[in-house]
Parts: C-alpha cells; structure tokens; sequence
C-alpha cells in the first residue's frame, strides 16, 4: 500500500508521520457532496453504489487524508431487520414502528448482508479498485447500545426514556434485544470485510448517557462480542463519546484501538487505557470554524500530547459539521502532517 500509516498506526507501529482521518469527512460541508446531494436524497446515495464511491473519493482527493471510509449510514441495516425508516427533511432519522414490547424484539430480523445491503458492499469493492491501493479504507457500525437506543426511541433523542425504560424494567428483553443486534452487527461488520474494508469502526455515539455501573451490565458485554466477532487481521477502532469518565470500561470492551471526544485530554485517556492499545482523536469539531491560528495551536497541544508515540490517529472529537469551512480541514490536515512529520 502506497499510504500505510493509518495501518501502522492501528497496530501501533512507527510511521512516517501521524495519520489523519475525519469522521463525517465526506458530508455536506462540501460543495462536490452538496452537488450530488441536491438531485439526490439521502437514502438513494447510500443505496447507490456508484454515487456512494464517488462520495467516499472526495475527501480523499481534496484533503489528502490518510484513510477513506465509506459513505454510509449506521441504520443502514434497519430495513432488513424489519424496521420502518425514512430520513425526514430537517427531522433526520425516523423509525415509524419503534421497538417497545416483547413481540416487537421478537419481530426483529437477523439481516443477510448479502441481500439486505448488497449496494454497500459493492460500494465497498467499488472504492477499494478506485482506491488501487493508494491508501486503507475503513467500514463501520453502530454499536450495539446506540443501534438499540435508536430503534427502542424511534429517532434522536435527548434522556433516552423509551431506551433506559427498557433496560429498568425488563432486563431480561433488554439482553434479549441486545442479543440479537449483536449478532447483526456481527454479520454487517464481517460483510464489509468480505468486501474489502481493510478495518472497522464501531460508533457508540450515545453511550455517554449511561452511567458507569448501567455500561459494564447493560453494554460492555455485547461491544466485546462484536469486536471479538470481527474476522480476520482488521483493526477494530472503538469510538465513544461522553464516556472519559470510564474509558477504563470502554478499554475493557475492547478494539485495536480506541476513539476519544474532546472531553478528556487525550494524554490521560492513553494513561487510561494503557499503551498496549492504540487511541484516536481529538479535536473538538468547532474548533474548524476558527481562525488558523487557533486550529494549528489546538492541533499541536493534541500532537504534544500524544508526544510522537506509536499509536496515535489523529481525528475529530466527532464528525466535521454542517458549514465548516473546507479550507480549514484542510489546513488541519496538512498541520497534522507538517507537524508529525517534523518530530518523527
């Protein structure tokens, strides 16, 4: 591969300088997306192959990260499993048949990724003869927890009351449910592989809700099924946000590596979870909407705090937001690899 380092980094391995991706790096601060987006809806670019690798490709092409990732969403599998959903203009996701009793978990089915995401997987081999090697591309999930607390709530949530509902006062449906979204995470997670994903990323974007003793019963268990799942050599980035408070339980459910927001210092979450694991991130996302100045002085704290230590991926805290300026993630990009390359 002509750009390895964000393998490298994976398996913590010294690389020529310190690798540099975005969540939600292809979206609609882009002018390039925004053109497809505007004859298209959200749900027909997932679904079509051809439109989806071309998303992928224009970060690659216009910010010189150092890995893709694919154009997805994670409630892609829902469809298959039976649940009702339509991405709703200035509403986002919506689920009309919500999961709330025990005929509902039971009506849940466990998806064939072969027929029930096919165009994702072609959209995966479709990038990777794109891609001919130049650089790692990178599939994901939702994890366990945020899958569950988003069809249980129907869509976004504030206080997860349908979620955490279920969870009190029928334990026993929750694992239940549980139970069967990991092992359709499983199936989706090993499909991208199949196809040519060349490591993974499980999105627990919700799990900072839960409190420490509520992660280790109710969560740790199933996130360490799905990444003990994962076939094969591929690395396995654990992403969570709002859990710096118990990144020694989000260590524990495991990953090659482990993502972090900018809540916590990302020194100390490497302190956390030991430097037999390698650790992603952690730019507050906003800062992009600053002067340069700024964004190169946060960025360097954050190359400081990782001191040039194998292991480091440098990302955002979460994805790039609506309306940040182009010209500022590239900045950020070209800073990263400016700066590691120095001090490497």
């Amino acid at each position: 591969m002509v750009n390895d380092t964000f393998l490298k980094a994976c398996r913590r391995e010294p690389a020529g300088h310190t690798p540099v991706w975005l969540m939600r790096q292809a979206g609609r601060y882009m002018k390039e997306y925004m053109a497809i987006r505007s004859k298209h809806s959200f749900l027909e670019m997932c679904r079509t192959p051809e439109l989806a690798c071309e998303v992928t490709l224009q970060p690659v092409e216009k910010l010189g990260v150092d890995a893709a990732i694919i154009f997805a969403d994670i409630l892609l599998p829902l469809e298959g499993m039976g649940i009702k959903l339509e991405f709703a203009k200035n509403e986002g996701p919506v689920i009309h048949n919500p999961v709330r009793t025990p005929a509902d978990i039971d009506a849940i089915r466990i998806i064939e990724p072969g027929e029930d995401v096919p165009y994702l997987l072609e959209a995966i081999r479709m990038v990777r003869r794109e891609l001919e090697g130049k650089l790692p591309l990178i599939g994901f999930s939702g994890a366990p927890f945020t899958l569950a607390s988003y069809i249980i709530e129907g869509g976004g949530s504030r206080n997860y009351v349908h979620a955490k509902g279920l969870m009190y006062r029928e334990p026993a449906q929750w694992h239940r449910l549980m139970e069967k979204i990991t092992e359709i995470i499983v199936r989706y997670l090993n499909a991208q592989i199949e196809a040519g994903a060349q490591a993974v990323q499980i999105f627990d974007s919700w799990a900072g809700c839960l409190g420490p003793e509520d992660y280790r019963e109710f969560v740790l268990p199933y996130t360490r099924k799905v990444i003990e799942s994962v076939r094969g050599d591929v690395p396995v980035i654990n992403f969570s946000t709002n859990t710096g408070t118990y990144l020694d339980l989000v260590r524990e459910a495991g990953g090659d590596v482990v993502g972090v927001d900018w809540r916590v210092r990302l020194d100390r979450a490497w302190e956390v979870v030991g430097d037999d694991m390698a650790i992603q991130g952690n730019l507050d996302p906003v800062t992009l909407f600053g002067p340069a100045s700024e964004i190169e002085k946060r960025a360097g704290r954050i190359l400081e705090m990782a001191a040039n230590r194998p292991g480091h991926i440098f990302n955002l805290g979460h994805g790039v937001i609506v309306g940040t300026p182009v010209d500022n993630v590239k900045r950020l990009v070209d800073f990263v690899h400016e700066q590691s390359s120095r001090g490497g």
